[in-house]
Order: structure tokens, then sequence, then C-alpha cells
């Protein structure tokens, strides 16, 4: 597997979205993705209790922990590299995590429009 390139949406270098927990496609700490990774791991997402909440609802538990795959489950605050289509999944209904722009991959505008992952900035622009 050969990575992209590690660049941002906003043309910078990517930037480390969580080590504690560990995230990312490569669990490298960075929204960093290839060609395999089929769901887009490239939005560096902040969780929400809500956003948490419909994760779940919607058939992807992000809070239960999983010893068995070395997961304690997601709280609120905790960055997480997130599938940019659940991401565009949740700002439609309403229920969008904020994101780290210096943290999501520029490869998630090939899902997500810029100015949608603008609105729900948590760094500067």
């Amino acid at each position: 597997m050969e990575k992209a390139p590690s660049l941002n949406v906003l043309g910078g270098v990517l930037a480390p979205c969580s080590t504690a927990p560990l995230t990312g496609y490569f669990r490298d700490g960075a929204c960093n993705t290839c060609a395999e990774d089929i769901g887009s791991h490239t939005v560096c997402a902040v969780m929400t209790a809500e956003f948490l909440a419909y994760s779940k609802y919607v058939g992807n538990d992000l809070s239960t922990p999983r010893p068995e795959y070395g997961f304690a489950g997601l709280k609120p605050g905790d960055h997480w590299c997130l599938c940019a289509g659940r991401f565009l999944q949740a700002h439609d209904e309403g229920c969008a995590p904020d994101v780290s722009l210096q943290a999501t991959h520029q490869k998630a505008l090939e899902i997500v429009p810029l100015e949608v992952l603008r609105t729900h900035a948590s760094d500067p622009q």
C-alpha cells in the first residue's frame, strides 16, 4: 500500500490527528490514505456525544470499547480519522462533528466540499 501525499485540505503538510487514541487508516496518528482505503478515512473529526450517538444509530458504534481489537471506544473530545462519506452524511443530517482542517487529508475533498468542511472547522483557516 502506497500512501497518498500527506497534504491537508488547505494545501499544507498534513498535521497529526490523534495518537491517543491512535487513529488513521494506517494507525499512524494521521488521516493518511491510499488507494486501498475504500472508506476514505480522511476527515480529522472532534467527537461529540451527538455525533457518537448518530454514528451508533447508523451502524458504526465508535463509543463501545472493543478490547479484542485494542479499541477503548471514543468519547466526546477525542479526535478520530472519520470516513469522509460518514462525515458528509452527518453534515446532511445536522449532526456533523467539528473538524481539524490542518489534519484533514486533501483526498476528503473528493467527497466533501471544502466549504462544508470550513463550516465545521475547529482550527484556524
